[in-house]
């Protein structure tokens, strides 16, 4: 009798995160401290499901696609709620989107259309920016982590600056104080994305091409 891999640990996990997300998408806007406690809720129990999922041999390709469709998702609805709270940035919470989206689709699709089961696993003689950024579990972990803190930060400041930080000759709120201190990381993620949408769509190119001569 086969296994279910619906029950399976890591999956178990996803669902949980699927249900602190409901939760932080329904008081986005009108309780920040329930919202952001639930969102940051979903986004540490994403640390676990991967450590899950190797540690009960559980790794699927459904429970690959279940944490990177609940990753994406969460990140476009709190930027759907900052597009509603910043509606003067709003195009660049749009192109943000877009960028995002778009690049991890096709470097899905492109893993998938070459038999690779991660798309966290990548051929190591290719493009040395995403190969630093998949190798290095400390770079992808700063520039993750960073880049939702950045967004995570202004939401947050829309509501209160949080408490004052003392500095050198000011004192300043930790909310707008993360926020710039991790928006050069969130350009740089931008940055990687959009690297992602090149070299996704040039394999796919090539394995068109290729799909092409076999034809012939």
């Amino acid at each position: 009798m086969s296994e279910n891999i619906f029950l399976f640990i890591p999956n178990i996990i996803g669902y949980a995160r699927i249900i602190l997300n409901f939760i932080a998408f329904w008081y986005m806007t009108t309780d920040y401290v329930i919202a952001a406690s639930c969102y940051v809720g979903s986004a540490l129990l994403d640390a676990f499901d991967g450590h899950a999922a190797r540690m009960f041999k559980q790794s699927t390709k459904f429970g690959a696609m279940l944490d990177q469709l609940t990753d994406r998702t969460a990140t476009m609805c709190l930027l759907v709620a900052l597009a509603y709270f910043y509606p003067q940035w709003m195009f660049l919470f749009q192109m943000s989107m877009t960028i995002d989206i778009a690049s991890h689709w096709l470097h899905l699709h492109s893993s998938n259309m070459k038999g690779i089961a991660n798309h966290k696993m990548i051929d190591l003689s290719g493009n040395p920016i995403l190969r630093v950024y998949y190798t290095s579990k400390p770079v992808l972990f700063f520039m993750c982590a960073g880049n939702e803190l950045f967004y995570s930060a202004l939401y947050l400041w829309h509501f209160t600056e949080g408490p004052q930080i003392p500095l050198l000759f000011w004192s300043c709120g930790l909310w707008p104080l993360m926020f710039y201190l991790c928006l050069p990381i969130a350009v740089v993620k931008t940055g990687i994305s959009l690297v992602h949408l090149v070299v996704a769509s040039q394999n796919i190119g090539e394995i068109g091409r290729a799909s092409c001569r076999e034809r012939v």
